[in-house]
């Protein structure tokens, strides 16, 4: 019988548990640091779980080496995710995008059939939850374990770090398996968050508060564009959020960086310019029309209030009353927005965390440890991260199945 210690009770030490005890030789001990396996499980999709997508591939991840993530994926792609969690009672629907969710469109239906599946499991697993892992030693052909209590594991024959990233502190981020992995002489990249809200100069935003708007995105440093993107963004009190911002969030680090929305992307600048004309001609029979409601019935009201302000105008004056260069201000203003970025928001409000163990450490085709026999890692630790919608679920997923096979 080999003894495996599974360091980390999110989603890609779960499955990399039930992958372990689903070979009969094997016992299993999970430690989760928290009081429960899964919370940051549960924060997911808004509370959703967009447990997968249905075009997860390399092109989506991001790392030192994005391939390196091809190895797990191809072993437990999304096909094979959905048939583990069908055969485990859960139900889930697809959206046209791709995303996966279960259809009972909450977090805790997912986490639920995997703690009943590890519920299964009672003669070969150990769960202990609320105790810290302090120290992993290597001793000669198994590995030490020493938690907060003082309580102290002995001859494991495997351990696996899915201890996760420094993402998400309040629901179980933590920098425990950077920690422990070096002190086995591992090493890691730079730790950056990343799928999270930009901080922006906030006179417009504040007033823009809540309002969604679908914009084509481009970060800039100078003449030089970053990222560009398309999709739904979130006016907040700090600056802008969304599905949209999260995916470049990454690239918005460092000095002069600004971002364009594109807030009008269906049609160009000179098509906006006519709509306005017609709008003005309707101004002229409706002397109410203001400039500060020039896009009302295209865009947002408090947007359309905020355009005016923006292109130097006073959104009381008459729509009626304005010159030729006040529709071309109003215009340029819908089609390029031009917001100056002060820098992301921190890990505490980070989906994902951007960097992690070196992959280059690894084994691709097992995530068993090139340096210290008996180790591997998977999930949010390794250098690996994906794009918004689903991408990293199944990475913890492929990562954890893989890890838990202990080829």
């Amino acid at each position: 019988m080999s003894e495996v210690c599974i360091i980390g009770g999110g989603a890609s030490g779960l499955m990399a548990a039930l992958t372990a005890l689903s070979d009969p030789r094997n016992r299993v001990t999970l430690l989760e640091r928290q009081g429960r396996v899964g919370r940051k499980l549960l924060s997911t999709g808004n509370g959703r779980c967009n447990l997968s997508n249905r075009h997860a591939s390399p092109a989506h991840y991001h790392g030192a080496d994005p391939d390196f993530c091809r190895p797990a994926l191809e072993a437990f792609p999304v096909a094979e995710t959905l048939r583990f969690f069908h055969q485990l009672g859960l139900v889930t629907v697809e959206e046209p995008d791709g995303k996966l969710y279960p259809r009972s469109n909450t977090a805790n239906s997912v986490l639920d059939v995997l703690r009943l599946a590890l519920e299964g499991q009672p003669d070969r697993l150990t769960l202990r939850t609320g105790d810290p892992v302090t120290s992993l030693k290597c001793r000669g052909q198994g590995f030490t374990v020493t938690l907060e209590s003082g309580e102290v594991l002995r001859d494991m024959d495997c351990v696996i770090l899915a201890a996760g990233g420094a993402a998400g502190s309040k629901v179980g981020g933590v920098l425990d398996g950077y920690r422990l992995a070096k002190g086995l002489g591992h090493h890691r990249t730079a730790l950056t968050p990343a799928l999270v809200q930009l901080k922006t100069d906030p006179t417009y935003p504040r007033s823009l508060k809540g309002v969604k708007n679908t914009a084509r995105i481009t970060l800039r440093r100078g003449r030089e564009v970053l990222a560009e993107n398309h999709g739904e963004i979130l006016f907040t009190e700090y600056g802008v959020s969304g599905p949209a911002i999260f995916e470049i969030s990454r690239y918005a680090i460092g000095e002069d960086v600004t971002l364009s929305l594109d807030l009008w992307p269906e049609q160009s600048e000179a098509d906006t310019v006519a709509w306005l004309r017609r709008r003005q001609a309707l101004a002229l029979r409706n002397r109410e029309l203001t400039c500060g409601q020039a896009f009302t019935g295209a865009l947002h009201s408090r947007l359309s209030q905020m355009a005016a302000k923006y292109a130097g105008l006073s959104p009381s004056l008459p729509l009626a009353d304005a010159p030729e260069e006040a529709l071309a201000a109003l215009a340029h203003t819908c089609k390029c927005f031009v917001l100056p970025v002060t820098g992301i928001c921190g890990f505490d409000q980070a989906q994902v965390t951007a960097g992690g163990l070196r992959t280059d450490e690894f084994d691709p085709h097992t995530l068993q440890s090139r340096l210290v026999p008996g180790l591997y890692a998977c999930g949010e630790v390794l250098d690996v991260d994906g794009d918004c919608g689903g991408y990293n679920l199944q990475w913890a997923w492929s990562s954890g199945h893989l890890a838990g096979q202990l080829r």
